[in-house]
């Protein structure tokens, strides 16, 4: 008896060692770990609790949680023509966003890959992530400048050619191209991030290896290259599928005028007019948790599809 409680006690003791060498070993990354976990829990997990609002009837000064079970909400958004015609908005130019902007990063990478002056690829890098770090407002700024009818310099070049000027900003048949080239202005550099990253991760004898072969160099990028980050490439684009009803209201909010209405109001500028504005909580509740169960059918089914046909995914 005394020899097994011996036993067992050695058994304690090498654990607990085990246990502080890892946390010597580990601690670092778990305090690395600390902040971002607690962003998550306290803006993401916890707030989850507000869509309760979202079946419960609010009235100021009566409970955050509501005062009554209802069904209400859900059913009027569904019958809702002004819903039905921001979800309609919101599909388009997220899809059109992602059919244009999902490529061109990856493209970018790829080019700047196969760039030998290292000087100039210096350069496309640092000029293509800064307009990442601009704030929104600015480059909305920017826009309504470089495309003013009366002063924007492409408007005076369209007038060189006797085209009568154009308000970009205001027109509503203008408004998802605008929106799309700015996604593109803004964000091209710093997307294509992520695949620099997988591409400089290939394995360089591959390379070798095909050009031996007689390999061109666009031969090299659709059999190596393009295969060795398709990985990364599946990943991103189900993390894209899954926000694609969630395009931000900050730039298309500061575009949004009354003539561009029409095409301009998405799912987020509503939940922004009806809930901050207008003061219905449980309306605009039920619209922003309707966005998200769309978005995580869209990841869930994304997944599926890619895992089926490429074998990657995410889960």
């Amino acid at each position: 008896m005394r020899g097994t409680t011996a036993k067992n006690e050695q058994i304690r003791e090498q654990k607990k060692a085990k246990r502080i060498a890892y946390w010597k070993q580990y601690w670092v990354m778990y305090a690395m770990l600390a902040l971002p976990v607690a962003y998550y829990i306290i803006f993401r997990y916890i707030p989850m609790a507000g869509n309760i609002l979202a079946f419960r009837r609010y009235v100021p000064g009566k409970g955050m949680f509501g005062t009554e079970w209802t069904t209400r909400y859900v059913e009027r958004f569904l019958k809702d023509p002004v819903f039905w015609k921001a979800f309609k908005n919101t599909l388009v130019l997220s899809l059109s966003n992602l059919a244009v902007n999902f490529p061109i990063p990856i493209i970018f990478a790829i080019a700047l890959n196969e760039l030998r002056w290292e000087p100039f690829k210096k350069f496309a890098q640092t000029a293509s992530y800064i307009p990442r770090f601009v704030s929104t407002v600015v480059v909305i700024a920017i826009l309504n400048e470089f495309l003013s009818p009366s002063s924007g310099f492409l408007n005076m070049l369209l007038k060189e050619f006797g085209i009568e000027p154009i308000y970009f900003m205001n027109e509503a048949e203008w408004f998802r191209p605008v929106y799309i080239f700015s996604e593109a202005w803004q964000f091209t550099g710093w997307n294509a991030i992520i695949f620099l990253a997988a591409i400089t991760g290939i394995n360089q004898d591959l390379y070798e290896a095909a050009e031996i072969d007689g390999a061109s160099r666009m031969q090299r990028i659709l059999h190596v290259t393009l295969p060795a980050i398709l990985p990364t490439i599946m990943v991103m684009l189900i993390l894209n599928v899954g926000s694609i009803l969630a395009l931000g209201f900050e730039k298309v909010l500061l575009m949004y005028t009354p003539i561009n209405a029409g095409v301009s109001d998405i799912l987020d500028t509503l939940t922004y007019r009806t809930g901050l504005r207008n003061s219905n909580y449980s309306y605009a509740t039920a619209i922003g948790l309707f966005t998200g169960v769309v978005g995580l059918i869209m990841v869930s089914l994304s997944n599926y599809i890619s895992k089926k046909t490429t074998g990657e995914s995410i889960y």
